[in-house]
């Protein structure tokens, strides 16, 4: 009861902690100031050791989101992880990872981004594994291996800045910009965003990371761990708008989102497919960043951040009344048994595909324009909106199995629907509703015309119908998927083109292999022959004959001494 007291009293305090730092963003946006904190650890001559804190509108916008998030993931987890054993370690692990995001958010230095950026991964890495079962080991050393590579790119990234005399990154974006050395800045930058962003070719661990609680995949698949990215990109994008590396990020970035969402189609487990639409939704927002509009990828993140959360606490409740049951198949007739669950679940799915007046309309309405009104490539035009209609698709699919299709569960299961679970979503609810309007009105201050044809006008609206049919033949369609082609094809594609094999079996294979073959013919073989049994065989030899020496003590005497004089006298005759 303790224990449950202090999480809620907890998440009040990171609840009001966030609407404090909401009001302070709007102060620090109506009134264009920027504020930088400085602490001096040390100084030694003209050698200084200082920390910085970055506090303008949106570092502390995005604060106060998490913290947002945070308090209802946490007020959730105080019901959902009650009868967990280690739901100490849990909150701590929590607590962790929300300093390790605020800290990469405020940090204008490279030094410092990379100890937040290292947070983040470290502690993934043991909410990742925090059920202990052969599964969650192999995700979480997935998962921390891909972000591995992106630390490794932050490192090379703060040995390169040394030729500036200082990781204060935000001073010399104007630098940059005609300094021809500073591109492998910008490319391992755009590397280490693409890792935590699980953008292709690193997409695999991000639905690998499903093993975790379900609270704590909410905060992480929608404002904290794969968020960081993204971010980092925005804070670099001054930098790098308009080069050769954003043209390479959006073509990558375009395929991530058309190949999370044909894979998501073809999902059956709930947890994964919310986790491939959070790597769609990332790839809209780096592709929307690569195309120059930070400020919009910046509004989109936000908004998404909302109703993702609260799909991700539907689920879990979801889960926890079909006895833990994750596939999508065993469900049905969730809006007759829990009818708040399943209003927010769907609420939360219509946010997601974009539906007027919703929280997703404010953001995504707008990039698909702006995508429009851009010179983009025709291959990436149809793409983008193309995987606006798998959006479409695969939420309608979700909500066809889970709530229009009959109940296929057994008749014991317990529908669990709790007060405390509840409260929390209805937060998270309100700000999928209105969230949107409210986070236009405070960063786009003045209205922006957009002239299109009508034709493409109205080709949200095709591209939204078009994913309605395509979601209800889906649906079905797996009835009839009898023939080894059509088997072929979902597998490839519901396999996110066989990136889990590219990033596993690829890497470990060869490797495995030289390792068996090193053990079999080295450890095994030869050397073990000639130097294990050979060399046992000699020292035993040679051991038997000492023994023998020593137990027969008067009688080798005897020869020794026998031996000695007849080679004295044999040299006497001899010399």
């Amino acid at each position: 009861m303790l224990q449950k007291n202090f999480y809620k009293i907890f998440s009040g305090l990171l609840l009001q902690l966030s609407l404090s730092l909401y009001i302070l963003s709007g102060l620090l946006f109506k009134k264009k100031l920027v504020i930088f904190l400085e602490y001096n650890f040390y100084t030694l001559n003209s050698s200084e050791l200082v920390m910085v804190f970055l506090i303008d509108w949106m570092s502390m916008i995005f604060i106060s989101i998490v913290l947002m998030i945070s308090s209802v993931v946490v007020l959730y987890s105080s019901s959902y992880m009650s009868e967990d054993m280690n739901k100490n370690r849990f909150l701590l692990l929590v607590i962790f990872f929300i300093l390790s995001m605020s800290l990469m958010i405020i940090s204008p230095n490279m030094v410092s981004i990379l100890l937040g950026w290292d947070g983040l991964g470290l502690i993934s890495y043991c909410l990742v594994i925090y059920y202990q079962n052969v599964k969650s080991y192999n995700a979480g050393m997935l998962t921390v291996m891909s972000n591995r590579i992106g630390d490794i790119a932050i490192l090379l990234v703060i040995s390169w800045m040394l030729n500036y005399g200082g990781w204060n990154f935000i001073f010399y974006l104007e630098l940059m910009k005609s300094d021809a050395y500073m591109v492998l800045v910008g490319s391992l930058v755009i590397l280490a965003g693409m890792t935590k962003s699980a953008q292709i070719p690193f997409s695999s661990w991000l639905p690998a990371a499903m093993a975790a609680p379900t609270p704590v995949s909410a905060l992480v698949h929608s404002s904290t761990l794969v968020t960081a990215g993204v971010y980092l990109l925005i804070r670099f994008s001054e930098f790098l708008g308009g080069s050769v590396l954003f043209i390479l990020l959006m073509i990558l970035s375009t395929l991530t989102m058309f190949m999370s969402g044909l894979g998501a189609c073809l999902e059956m487990d709930l947890k994964k497919v919310i986790a491939l639409s959070t790597l769609s939704q990332l790839g809209l927002m780096m592709m929307i960043l690569s195309l120059g509009y930070s400020v919009l990828a910046f509004f989109h993140l936000l908004t998404h951040a909302f109703f993702k959360s609260l799909l991700f606490l539907c689920a879990g409740v979801l889960i926890h009344s079909f006895c833990d049951t994750q596939d999508i198949r065993v469900m049905g007739s969730v809006s007759k048994y829990m009818p708040i669950v399943g209003g927010f679940f769907n609420f939360s799915n219509l946010a997601l595909c974009g539906v007027p007046f919703l929280a997703g309309f404010y953001s995504k309405d707008l990039i698909l324009e702006m995508m429009s009104l851009s010179e983009v490539n025709l291959l990436i035009y149809v793409l983008g909106y193309l995987s606006t209609g798998l959006t479409v698709s695969y939420t309608f699919r979700l909500l066809y199995w889970s709530f229009i299709n009959e109940f296929n569960f057994n008749s014991m299961v317990s529908f669990h629907s709790d007060s405390i679970m509840n409260k929390g979503m209805y937060l998270l609810f309100f700000f999928s509703l209105v969230g949107g309007s409210f986070l236009s009105w405070l960063i786009f201050s003045s209205m922006n015309f957009i002239y299109l044809p009508v034709y493409m006008k109205y080709m949200i609206i095709f591209v939204t119908s078009g994913g309605i049919i395509l979601g209800a033949l889906s649906s079905i369609m797996h009835k009839f998927s009898g023939s080894l082609v059509n088997k072929k094809m979902f597998f490839f594609a519901g396999s996110m083109w066989f990136m889990p094999h590219i990033s596993c079996n690829s890497v470990n294979f060869y490797i495995f292999t030289l390792g068996h073959g090193m053990k079999k013919n080295l450890d095994f073989g030869w050397l073990e022959d000639s130097l294990v049994f050979n060399l046992k065989k000699t020292l035993s030899g040679m051991m038997w004959q000492i023994q023998k020496m020593s137990l027969n003590n008067l009688k080798m005497y005897l020869m020794i001494f026998t031996g000695w004089i007849g080679l004295i006298l044999m040299m006497m005759v001899l010399f």
